[in-house]
């Protein structure tokens, strides 16, 4: 059996890990996988990848590095990303994740204009999105949980835009019919989501916005949160678990 492949492009601050856990074990959750079906690189640290026809598909996690940055090791999880593609692998983006296919796959990513979208957000599925094969099951509208400074200004040519939010038109992308990418975080809870809020209360207020009010509007996301299963579900990652 092949494994589920986690691409760690970063790691959860100090203290959020140590009382929540980090990015493997909410994507585990979220996914509904087995610890036994995963294999965790690190690439951030220097790990390499396994060619994409040794596992049965990736997941690509957050990260504090900007896709911008074009650090050595993101640009080579970018040429990996191009090559799963070729494969027809099934992928799924988040936040850095999300960033780092499209501008693997020939969009654009810089900073959000405005800046960083933080908190519990309003998603609106597109007309595209309610014809999607994985997101026509969302209702038109749902909550994600955000908290990013760099966004995908251009998706690259061909891909699917399924949803939006008031401050980013592209949190939601499809790039094939196995690839989708998510600028919200699907795998975090509202605790998590707190934590990020009291981690940036400073930045927060430096920026002109009310961390209080964000902090007190963070709400469930079981909708968002679902998206994983789905994925995991389609592909056939929880069927393979037994």
């Amino acid at each position: 059996m092949k494994p589920v492949l986690i691409i760690r492009t970063g790691r959860a601050p100090d203290r959020i890990r140590a009382r929540h856990g980090d990015f493997p074990h909410w994507f585990r959750l979220g996914a509904g996988l087995h610890p036994r079906q995963l294999r965790i690189v690190d690439v951030a640290a220097g790990e390499a990848l396994p060619a994409p026809r040794e596992v049965a598909g990736a997941i690509i996690t957050g990260s504090a590095a900007m896709v911008t940055e074009r650090s050595a090791w993101s640009e080579r999880t970018a040429g990996w990303i191009r090559d799963a593609m070729d494969a027809e692998l099934p992928l799924f983006g988040v936040c850095y994740g999300h960033q780092l296919m499209a501008h693997a796959l020939g969009g654009r990513v810089d900073y959000l204009p405005g800046g960083r979208e933080i908190g519990t957000q309003a998603i609106e599925v597109s007309a595209a999105g309610a014809q999607d094969l994985l997101a026509r099951g969302l209702p038109a509208s749902f909550r994600a949980h955000t908290t990013h400074e760099q966004s995908v200004i251009e998706p690259p040519s061909g891909a699917a835009v399924l949803a939006r939010s008031a401050r980013d038109p592209h949190q939601l992308l499809r790039y094939g019919p196995h690839a989708l990418s998510a600028q919200f975080h699907p795998e975090f809870n509202a605790e998590v989501m707190r934590a990020y809020i009291r981690r940036k209360h400073a930045d927060m207020r430096r920026e002109g916005t009310d961390p209080q009010q964000i902090f007190s509007a963070v709400a469930a996301t079981p909708i968002a949160r679902r998206l994983l299963r789905q994925f995991s579900r389609h592909h056939r990652w929880i069927a393979a678990a037994g």
